[in-house]
């Protein structure tokens, strides 16, 4: 699917539609040289530069006013190392192609999100993730880096070679330079078994450590207005394959999932007080079922109904209390949500500004239907997630500053240091990293 819209004006606009930009100029480049140049180019005419992937981001992380790189023709496996059981990918690869070339070749992932529409550059940047008890986000499998910095020149950095880049780059938000190539860590193919199954609210709320601890992925959404949950834990399994059906996998991805789902939205779009017995209705239309298949066929699912998403990184020991508190708050305040309340979790990681540096976390996500006013609710959501000194997601709405992130990221200090020294002339600022990173 198209994920981002470049007319003739010139305009640039994001997935979701809450983002425009109108760069100076766009720069395709077909090699890192050529990326390179573009960079010292943007030097010369003080232009600023930012990258953009398939613009899957909600905030304004890629927008800028100057130069807008689009890595489209740097993509593809540059090398695999069987021995090492890594895999070096161009930036520009769409997640999607990423993972189907590995699966030709015996390999996976060990964890990845539930989106696959993103680059690897982009996914990784803005800290994409999935759901884990030992498995963190994809930039926590990142086991080298190349990027091209401020000044043109190109910067390969690990745990080896310049560690102290590396340790923030992983996730480095476009702000310490242009990643262009990436190096996972992967592992041979394997099966895992989903269990998907309805539960009610309270019991998951209950349960949630038990679920949590026995099982390597799991994560559930919250239907609002109702005390239903859809509950999904994934495990690896000896198999035998058992894939979802083609018709029934037709019906609950393609027909249910993205057919009824838009048309539902529109509806309650148009008359918001229809919502809360879609939600009931909604609710109930996720059946359990059981099936087994490769990694990134369980993991991912098409997303074609577009929404507006906020995301907070909670401590893992808060996320209860939080969902209690996020219920109550649509209650008392006659807000119409249309869509579920996602929750996922990750382990703690140590790269510098990644949502899960340094804590066991928990994630809730919110989400509106494309073109409905969404500022009420996720203000009032973001609310309660800041009470838990919760860490927003670098790609998802929000509205905190450097001096919130501050209190937050304790490292936080040492991402800025780092970035004064590789881009003291600021060429890879905009309007978002000025907010989030200060001046």
């Amino acid at each position: 699917m198209s994920t981002t819209v470049s007319g003739k004006s010139g305009t640039w606009r994001n997935w979701g539609g809450n983002v425009t930009a109108r760069p100076a100029r766009e720069v395709t480049p077909a090699s890192v040289d050529e990326l390179a140049d573009a960079v010292r180019r943007a030097a010369e005419d003080d232009l600023t530069v930012k990258a953009v992937g398939t613009g899957h981001s909600f905030t304004s992380i890629a927008a800028t006013d100057g130069v807008l790189i689009r890595p489209q023709l740097l993509t593809g496996i540059r090398h695999i190392d069987r021995a090492a059981m890594t895999v070096t990918v161009e930036a520009g690869t769409p997640l999607k192609r990423l993972n189907a070339a590995l699966a030709r070749e015996g390999l996976s992932l060990t964890n990845m999100g539930d989106i696959m529409e993103q680059t690897v550059s982009g996914a990784v940047s803005t800290g994409t993730h999935g759901t884990g008890r030992d498995s963190g986000s994809i930039a926590a499998q990142i086991r080298g880096l190349e990027l091209v910095t401020a000044n043109g020149s190109v910067l390969n950095c690990s745990a080896e070679e310049n560690p102290e880049v590396f340790a923030a780059a992983r996730i480095g938000l476009g702000a310490l330079g242009i990643v262009t190539a990436i190096t996972l860590a992967v592992e041979p193919v394997f099966l895992l078994t989903a269990r998907e199954e309805p539960m009610p609210f309270r019991r998951v709320l209950a349960e949630f450590e038990e679920l949590w601890a026995e099982n390597e992925h799991f994560e559930f959404y919250w239907f609002p207005h109702t005390d239903r949950c859809s509950t999904k834990r994934n495990n690896r399994s000896a198999g035998p394959e058992q894939p979802v059906g083609r018709i029934s996998g037709w019906l609950e991805e393609e027909f249910l999932s993205n057919g009824v789902w838009q048309v539902a939205n529109v509806v309650g779009r148009g008359v918001p007080a229809a919502i809360p017995g879609i939600a009931r209705i909604a609710s109930r239309a996720w059946s359990a079922r059981t099936y087994t298949d490769i990694p990134y066929k369980v993991f991912t699912s098409p997303r074609r109904v577009r929404f507006v998403e906020m995301e907070y990184a909670l401590p893992r020991a808060a996320v209860t209390d939080a969902l209690r508190e996020l219920k109550s708050m649509i209650e008392r305040s006659g807000l119409r949500v249309s869509f579920p309340v996602e929750v996922r979790t990750a382990p703690a990681d140590d790269i510098t500004l990644s949502t899960a540096s340094g804590r066991d976390s928990a994630y809730i996500a919110v989400h509106l239907f494309k073109g409905t006013p969404y500022q009420a609710y996720f203000t009032a959501a973001e609310r309660v997630f800041t009470a838990h000194e919760g860490r927003p997601h670098w790609g998802k709405v929000h509205t905190r500053d450097a001096e919130y992130l501050a209190q937050v990221y304790p490292r936080f200090g040492e991402f800025t240091a780092l970035r004064d020294r590789l881009d003291p002339q600021r060429r890879f600022q905009n309007a978002y990293l000025r907010r989030v990173l200060g001046a």
